[in-house]
């Protein structure tokens, strides 16, 4: 085994075992299943796997290549089912290469999907990819749920008949909700769907939001017949999804202004009628704000109200270090993982992989950090990037074995010894 990479920084949190995903170091979302880790890619195209049963020697065992024009960042893992999201590759479309364009204003009239021409070029594949995983290293496709746009972005699936997914769909200024009925894993079909008012351009509805905040889906968190939302700068949106054909709204509650927006993930702590919701660091130097991990008293369903927020990493300027400075993701207490209403875990970028004790919900206290080195070589292939970590992603197992990943970095396996 090769020497590990050594933290910039950490506290109360050690290595256990490194990866660069087979040559491919860059990774979205992680899911751990069986011993192995689904990577999906933001630049080398596709996702991958590694063995990671013996976590200090993990091993890349197998690269499925996205289609062309295509990007695969996001999948979900449950029994015997991978979920593999098709969209447009953003960052490799021009109109993207200043990271900005994506981020603000209405992303359906910069793709062109809004218009909802069906005789428009479309150089991508644009769906949901479903595969057999029962021999985990192995991964057979079994089915496809085609979309008509651009494509969906992350998807929440636990197991069962239902999925859910945010989708860019022809005729929509943004990413909305939709369900998917599962009950034949080799036909998924859609079931439902809800949008804020004003995104169905295709209807003639009129966005009342200002032009340039981005009122679009990032994903939803499900507890039981509750969708919370996470709607970027629309902030949290609860949809009550008791009848998957026609989900309706609980509760909005808007994030910018006077929150920072960017809404990421929004995670149900149910025991304790908590929420963490978490607002995503979209531009370098925190050019767009401080933003925050909130914490939300639950107990009212139609009115959850802000109590506290998450402590900023402060042992050094991580603001001037260069990139993204901020929170970026949450490990979802997705069943079979690693599940606590107490100990929160969270990426920060280029702060790395952060640890908080949520015990007290009016005070939470960070109580463990790792920081990756600046990684050694660049993946991210847009002008003006700087060379350091952009933690992305975090996932725990059901054992406390922390995963991460980085937009150039690769995979690292962290274990916390803070309790």
């Amino acid at each position: 085994m090769s020497e590990l990479p050594k933290p910039d920084f950490a506290r109360n949190m050690r290595i256990v075992g490194y990866s660069d995903q087979g040559g491919r170091p860059d990774g979205v979302q992680v899911m751990v299943h069986r011993g192995h880790a689904y990577i999906g890619h933001m630049f080398s195209k596709g996702f991958s796997i590694v063995d990671v049963r013996d976590p200090k020697n993990p091993k890349p065992v197998k690269h499925l290549a996205a289609p062309p024009g295509t990007w695969n960042i996001h999948l979900q893992a449950h029994d015997d089912l991978l979920l593999v999201i098709h969209a447009k590759d953003m960052f490799a479309a021009a109109e993207f290469a200043d990271e900005k364009a994506y981020y603000k204003g209405q992303l359906g009239k910069v793709v062109g999907t809004a218009e909802a021409k069906p005789e428009a070029a479309r150089d991508w594949s644009a769906g949901l990819a479903v595969y057999d995983i029962s021999k985990p290293a192995e991964p057979r496709r079994i089915g496809f749920m085609p979309v008509e746009g651009g494509g969906i972005h992350r998807v929440w699936y636990t197991g069962g008949r239902w999925a859910y997914a945010s989708a860019l769909i022809d005729g929509f200024t943004d990413y909305i909700f939709i369900t998917i009925d599962m009950s034949d894993p080799a036909k998924p079909r859609e079931a439902g769907r809800w949008w804020i008012p004003g995104m169905n351009q295709a209807a003639g509805e009129t966005p009342s939001w200002p032009q340039a905040s981005r009122f679009g889906l990032h994903h939803a968190i499900i507890h039981g017949d509750t969708a919370y939302a996470a709607w970027r700068d629309a902030g949290m949106v609860v949809i009550d999804i008791a009848d998957r054909s026609k989900p309706k709204l609980i509760a909005h509650r808007d994030g910018a202004p006077p929150f920072g927006g960017g809404t990421h993930n929004c995670l149900p702590l149910p025991d304790r009628d908590l929420l963490i919701v978490l607002d995503e660091a979209v531009l370098d130097h925190q050019e767009d704000g401080i933003k925050n991990v909130w914490v939300f008293d639950n107990k009212v369903k139609s009115s959850p109200a802000i109590i506290a927020t998450f402590p900023q990493p402060g042992e050094r300027d991580y603001r001037s270090k260069g990139g993204h400075f901020g929170p970026h993701n949450l490990h979802e207490n997705r069943p079979g993982t690693f599940v606590s209403s107490e100990l929160i875990f969270a990426t920060y970028q280029n702060a790395g992989v952060r640890v908080f004790d949520n015990r007290n919900e009016r005070a939470p206290v960070e109580v463990g950090a790792w920081v990756p080195p600046a990684p050694p070589r660049m993946m991210d292939h847009r002008p003006n990037r700087t060379r350091v970590i952009q933690s992305a992603d975090v996932f725990v197992d059901a054992a406390g074995l922390i995963y991460a990943t980085d937009y150039n970095a690769g995979l690292f396996i962290l274990e916390f010894d803070g309790r």
